[in-house]
């Protein structure tokens, strides 16, 4: 990989078609409405950051697609948007422009993958729309089409040179497409930070990988009312280490901030300030190990507590603020740990 420096913080990926996918036309009052992407772009207009170079996200091909997911299921989506949306499952709806949507959704992360691992940059963000860590292989699920990510990152080992991708997952609710797109694989480890009991039920922290991927998922499940602190103790004493020591060649974030004290889907106590915080630890982890950062946006249905959360998260990744550490062990870090020592170099406490 060519790491060349750049003057830019970071690229920014979205566009427009993004915008026309709404759920809401099948079900008034979906929570993953357009209002999204607009409360986000509000909110970096006013910061106003010229540094970070915008780019409309290309369309993701047929065979980018198929890295992750059946023939079947791609056209089954397509077929359904063509002749005019309905209900893929009881809370997943797509409309005539849904399937566009999603290719550049999925466009996006290619891209930005492809701009990562050549060296344009160190840091990129994909603003799309569906978002994808809930679609598996041949289901479409949780509001997702296609996994962005997931796609993402099979391109990158398979078509960029990478030898090995960690992805974090910190979307509240689990990312049970990512998980099992990677479950029996040992290039790609996944970690996720989620509530539980919450949709979609899986990530149990005993759910660490089968055959060749025996170690590679880390679940993180954490109760309803979590704090920060919670979240910030196990990026610090588990989520990180682990990555360091996996030592990969890409870092991709799936970035829900449904995790928001304010957010209606879920029961967590973050505030945008917590995104920052661990955006910031993320970032120094990345820099001390040389790693790209690509950034794909998942879940967070209030819209105004989502643009401040992107806003602070981007902030921190383009290096404003400084990362806390020496977050406390808590219960569940040492609990969680205890689990995957069997599988990484994790401190006790």
């Amino acid at each position: 990989m060519n790491h060349a420096p750049s003057t830019i913080a970071g690229l920014y990926y979205t566009h427009p078609a993004c915008l026309e996918h709404d759920p809401r036309t099948r079900s008034p009052g979906h929570p993953d409405s357009p209002q999204r992407l607009l409360a986000i772009e509000h909110a970096l207009a006013a910061r106003s950051w010229p540094e970070w170079e915008h780019r409309e996200a290309p369309a993701a091909g047929v065979e980018q697609l198929e890295l992750v997911h059946t023939p079947r299921h791609i056209r089954e989506v397509e077929q359904l948007c063509a002749a005019g949306g309905g209900a893929l499952d009881s809370d997943t709806f797509v409309g005539e422009r849904s399937f566009e949507a999603a290719l550049r959704a999925a466009g996006a992360a290619c891209a930005m993958a492809r701009a990562l691992m050549a060296g344009e940059v160190r840091v990129a963000f994909c603003a799309g729309r569906p978002s994808g860590h809930h679609a598996e292989a041949d289901r479409a699920m949780g509001f997702c089409l296609f996994n962005n990510v997931a796609v993402a990152a099979a391109l990158a080992i398979a078509r960029l040179g990478a030898r090995r991708v960690f992805i974090l997952d910190w979307d509240v609710h689990h990312g049970n497409g990512t998980a099992t797109a990677f479950y029996g694989r040992a290039d790609v480890l996944f970690a996720s930070i989620h509530q539980m009991p919450l949709y979609p039920g899986t990530g149990a922290l005993q759910e660490t990988g089968a055959g060749a991927g025996e170690g590679y998922t880390i679940n993180l499940p954490v109760p309803p009312g979590s704090t920060e602190e919670l979240w910030l103790s196990l990026l610090e004493h588990v989520v990180l280490p682990a990555a360091l020591a996996f030592e990969p060649d890409l870092l991709l974030l799936s970035a829900g901030f449904d995790g928001h004290a304010s957010d209606p889907l879920a029961g967590c106590c973050l505030q945008s300030s917590s995104f920052a915080h661990m955006a910031c630890l993320l970032r120094d982890a990345a820099a001390e190990a040389q790693l790209p950062v690509g950034v794909v946006l998942e879940g967070g249905y209030n819209p105004q507590a989502l643009g401040e959360c992107v806003r602070d998260t981007l902030a921190a990744l383009g290096g404003q603020g400084e990362a806390r550490r020496g977050a406390p062990w808590l219960e569940q870090t040492a609990r969680a740990a205890a689990v995957l020592q069997a599988h990484w170099p994790l401190a006790t406490p």
